[in-house]
């Protein structure tokens, strides 16, 4: 593999999606947590609530970089549904993230997390920036999934597009 596949041109070579997905979810994440971030700040709102706008528009970068760079062939071909099908997969690493930022907020969906509760980082950090920390754990976890479940379900050429794309190269 060259240095330069890995930047330039469509592929459907999986290890090069994922890592020029890793760039375009680093662009996508900044764009998120700055969101977040300013939102929770400058307007005082809970944590979940500023993931919510965060997650929107890093979603949104994260769409239109991935469908010029990273998944050069969609199985949907009606960009709606297939902006839509993305979507639905982020909202499901939302639900995540919601999950794994909970027990790190001070105004979470159900009251003071139980790591704030319990100073679990102690004086290193400010329980009212633990939130932060939960965030980058789910950035983690939650680009994992959001990769695999669109390369299977919206990026992966089936069996039968190989078949075709073979038969046709034969000829």
């Amino acid at each position: 593999m060259k240095i330069k596949e890995l930047f330039v041109g469509d592929t459907d070579h999986t290890g090069i999606q994922f890592f020029r997905s890793l760039f375009v979810g680093g662009i996508a994440t900044i764009a998120d947590m700055t969101v977040m971030i300013l939102i929770r700040e400058l307007f005082k709102v809970p944590e979940g609530v500023a993931a919510v706008f965060g997650f929107i528009f890093g979603l949104a970068v994260n769409y239109i970089i991935s469908t010029y760079w990273v998944f050069a062939k969609a199985k949907v071909k009606n960009r709606a549904a297939d902006f839509i099908a993305f979507g639905v997969i982020g909202i499901i690493g939302l639900g995540l993230t919601q999950l794994i930022i909970e027990p790190f907020s001070v105004k979470g969906m159900f009251g003071e997390g139980i790591l704030v509760s319990h100073a679990v980082f102690g004086s290193l950090v400010p329980t009212d920036k633990y939130y932060i920390i939960g965030k980058v754990i789910a950035v983690v976890l939650v680009y994992m999934w959001n990769f695999f479940a669109r390369k299977f379900f919206l990026y992966n050429k089936s069996e039968k597009d190989s078949s075709t794309e073979k038969s046709e190269s034969k000829k």
